[in-house]
């Protein structure tokens, strides 16, 4: 992408020159590989790819939780329409029906879809209105429509200030940041997961405040956990905490939110049990489950080799990290629009053109990265500026 092109907006000319490629979020390719067995990738077949392929288009949005996946997958287009293709048991890729779909196809007829997010079975997403919408699974209160029915369509989740970021556990439990920076959760509660202060048995099928905080900013969430960044550049978790996934030196579970050390804290992400954040000097820390070399330390994991507190990856130019459902992979971006990953790689989900396990970063070959997120069968999908 070229800093001359004239038909750029100035302020798009700004994000890019100042700011770095993947601060523009705008018109993108979509690139996907790895496993492939219910058609996730979006190629029209089930054939697996170990390589990046193109999913056709070039309107996809290329910004933050404007991609989300599991085994199906739903992403926007600068149109503010809303696509989804893949596996579904529950109605998951919000189409009125149970069908799978190997290629993309429109979600309703709105225009207004702004960011997603995946969980088990269960999808998330805001609109530009401020409104919260949600489709699919509902056993544990997923929805957040004070019932159990699932449902296959969107259906809204009420009020209309919803503004902010959302996450969704690959276990169940849903979360959503207001315009006010409080932050709600509803959903499965096993392992503390909603930060209620509440265990199994507890799960609430409709929104409830964490706390009183107003200044929540970014929230993420993995098996039975979840872990947000407040406004001041801290960062808090809690729930499942049994290979020090939480980041607090230990193994103990939490039912309401800890602060894991530091106040400068930038993005965050994770599979199911490791986790990954960056900082605002461009360094790279993980911590969590590392069996699969999924902490980047050079050593691939055995059952003893768990980091309950934040190691730091090489490098100090990392941007940005990756929200991935699997529980074999991490990933993230650097400043210069370069996409990396590292762990496991038995279905070829680190786009290396083999099944190598990789214990340190390895580039996805290509520029322009602005998003990137995992599935739970392994596979990733991720937009490229254009």
């Amino acid at each position: 992408m070229g800093l001359n092109q004239n038909t750029w907006k100035i302020n798009q000319w700004y994000d890019q020159a100042v700011a770095g490629n993947v601060s523009y979020s705008g018109s993108g390719e979509l690139w996907a590989w790895g496993r492939n067995q219910y058609g996730q990738l979006g190629q029209n077949n089930t054939t697996e790819y170990s390589s990046p392929v193109q999913i056709p288009g070039t309107t996809w949005k290329s910004g933050y939780k404007e991609i989300a996946m599991y085994n199906g997958v739903v992403a926007g287009k600068t149109d503010g329409t809303l696509w989804s293709w893949g596996v579904q048991w529950a109605g998951e890729l919000g189409l009125n029906d149970t069908v799978r779909r190997s290629s993309p196809v429109q979600i309703g007829s709105d225009t207004t879809w702004d960011k997603v997010i995946h969980g088990d079975r269960s999808v998330l997403a805001t609109k530009t209105d401020g409104t919260l919408w949600a489709w699919g699974y509902n056993g544990e209160g997923n929805l957040g429509q004070n019932n159990n029915t699932v449902y296959s369509s969107p259906i809204q989740i009420p009020g209309t200030t919803w503004g902010g970021g959302i996450g969704f556990s690959k276990t169940g439990a849903g979360f959503a940041i207001k315009t006010d920076g409080t932050l709600w959760s509803w959903g499965n509660s096993n392992n503390g997961a909603l930060g209620q202060n509440k265990g199994p048995g507890q799960n609430r099928s409709s929104p409830i405040q964490i706390g009183s905080d107003t200044t929540w900013s970014k929230i993420v969430s993995g098996a039975y956990r979840a872990m947000a960044t407040k406004t001041d550049g801290t960062l808090w978790s809690w729930g499942y905490n049994h290979v020090g996934q939480l980041g607090q030196g230990n193994n103990t579970r939490y039912s309401s939110p800890v602060q894991i050390p530091g106040t400068t804290w930038s993005t965050i992400g994770s599979n199911s049990y490791t986790s990954s954040a960056t900082k605002t000097d461009g360094t790279l820390w993980c911590w969590g489950y590392n069996d699969n070399g999924d902490c980047a330390q050079n050593t691939n994991g055995t059952s003893t080799s768990t980091y309950d507190s934040p190691v730091q990856v090489p490098g100090t130019t990392w941007s940005q990290v990756i929200q991935s459902k699997g529980t074999n992979s991490m990933g993230a971006i650097k400043t210069d629009g370069t996409l990396w990953f590292w762990g496991q790689n038995g279905y070829g989900y680190l786009g290396q053109n083999n099944r190598t396990f990789y214990s340190s970063p390895v580039q996805i070959p290509g520029t322009e990265w602005s998003y990137a997120t995992g599935g739970n069968s392994g596979q990733n999908i991720a937009a490229k500026n254009i």
